[in-house]
């Protein structure tokens, strides 16, 4: 596996259900891009964040804009495991939910956060 290769099924994925706005998903994304330890192991090309499309739903019921969010441990690092990205995560989306309530109105989403499955990332 060369530098930089994504070890299949290390990460966490990240879906918004719900009361999802048009700019939810990317809002979200940028929060944990900057969200420490997060942003330190991005710094570091240890874990990278990727937006891609749902398949899990039918077409026409897709969440917001029909995109889940992707954090990818990077290569075979021991640094980084996916219970301790998870822990990270949650509490990132926890802060963002709550910035979120500060500033806009209406019904919050509801984070879905859970580890890749061994066939994906």
């Amino acid at each position: 596996m060369a530098e930089g290769d994504a070890v299949a099924g290390s990460g966490v994925r990240v879906r918004l259900d719900g009361g999802v706005g048009g700019s939810d998903v990317s809002a979200l994304k940028t929060w944990l891009e900057q969200e420490q330890p997060l942003a330190e192991l991005i710094r570091a090309h240890r874990v990278t964040v990727e937006e891609r499309h749902r398949t899990d739903e039918p077409d026409g019921r897709h969440m917001g804009l029909g995109t889940e969010i992707l954090l990818v441990i990077v290569g075979s690092t021991a640094t980084v495991t996916a219970t301790s990205l998870i822990e990270h995560v949650e509490r990132a989306v926890k802060a963002w939910l709550a910035n979120r309530r500060q500033v806009e109105s209406g019904e919050p989403p509801r984070p879905t956060i859970s580890e890749l499955d061994s066939d994906e990332s």
